[in-house]
């Protein structure tokens, strides 16, 4: 995973040689050993019915606050969980966040898993994020979504 840049992109490149052909990769196949110092910026969401009900199983340490207001990085990942259930599909988020009470422009994924290849019930969630700088406007919380 050395040759890709960017963490989300070798995040979902894991999650997507995982991927079966009966679908999505399993929670045990996500080992953080495999991921690296990118674990540190990956969380993992046990998926629950409601899906208020949904809670992390684990949060990498640069990606752990207090959980959760609604403009914080996570609370934000955690808002797109209902689309990715509903989708069945991976998302790419892009945008603006708060981290530790400071702005953020972060390239976030979630990407869903099962252990029975069709019920999702865990979603992988991968972050990389970098402050705002002093002459950068902020643009609101996200900017771009797209499908994986």
């Amino acid at each position: 995973m050395e040759d890709e840049r960017r963490l989300v992109g070798r995040v979902l490149r894991h999650w997507t040689e995982t991927v079966h052909a009966q679908g999505f990769p399993r929670h045990a196949e996500i080992d953080p050993w495999m991921l690296g110092d990118d674990w540190e910026n990956c969380l993992l969401i046990a998926v629950e019915e409601p899906v208020e009900l949904s809670h992390f199983v684990s949060v990498g340490k640069n990606l752990a606050m207090a959980l959760c207001s609604g403009t914080s990085l996570v609370g934000l990942l955690m808002s797109h969980l209902p689309r990715v259930l509903s989708e069945r599909r991976g998302l790419i988020v892009e945008g603006g966040a708060t981290l530790r009470g400071m702005r953020i422009l972060h390239r976030s994924a979630l990407l869903p898993l099962s252990e029975d290849g069709v019920t999702i019930s865990h979603v992988l969630g991968a972050a990389s994020y970098r402050p705002l700088a002093a002459d950068e406007a902020w643009k609101g919380e996200v900017t771009e979504t797209r499908w994986v």
